[in-house]
């Protein structure tokens, strides 16, 4: 059985510049509302044809999927994690650094206007037991998902007994393989 994780195109927003935490929050909407810039290479959008395939709620998920010619199931249970902010501090950094600052404070329990850490590690026990069934009915999938959560699933695959057989990447357009022999399930 084989479970791919592959990380959506790159999103149209443009995560740059100085910001105070009600321009981040805005950008954070767009960012979650987002398409994407570019479509994936031609040797990707062959190479999971016999796939089944599923991906996030999140637009950026979907046209990523629809663009590799794949006819996905959506499911919330694969979108990324959100990304804590405040509602209104005058304190302007570069977006660069919030992100940084922000998924650091959200490691150690920080979630306003979002999802906790451990929140966020139980929905991928959840995502990977379900990816799991789904291997044990279809033989191969692949999500279409996002960097974090597609992390914190293979995190949880290992646990169960899969194997990284192989790590293309984890930018834009890569993925990661997992797999398990049927005997060892």
């Amino acid at each position: 059985m084989e479970i791919i994780l592959l990380r959506h195109g790159k999103p149209k927003v443009v995560l740059r510049g100085n910001l105070n935490t009600k321009d981040l929050k805005q950008l954070v909407f767009d960012y979650e509302q987002s398409g994407i810039q570019e479509p994936p290479s031609e040797k990707l959008k062959t190479q999971f044809t016999n796939h089944y395939a599923v991906c996030s709620d999140l637009v950026r998920s979907a046209e990523s999927a629809k663009k590799l010619s794949l006819a996905p199931v959506s499911d919330a249970l694969f979108r990324e994690t959100d990304i804590p902010h405040f509602d209104n501090i005058p304190l302007k950094l570069p977006v660069t650094a919030w992100i940084i600052l922000l998924r650091v404070m959200w490691l150690f329990g920080f979630s306003k206007n979002g999802e906790s850490f451990a929140q966020a590690k139980n929905r991928s026990r959840q995502a990977a037991e379900k990816l799991i069934s789904l291997a044990e009915e279809n033989e191969k999938i692949i999500v279409v998902g996002h960097g974090l959560m597609n992390h914190l699933i293979g995190k949880q695959l290992l646990k169960k007994g899969w194997l990284e057989s192989e790590r293309a990447g984890k930018r834009f357009w890569e993925f990661r393989r997992y797999t398990v022999n049927h005997l060892e399930v």
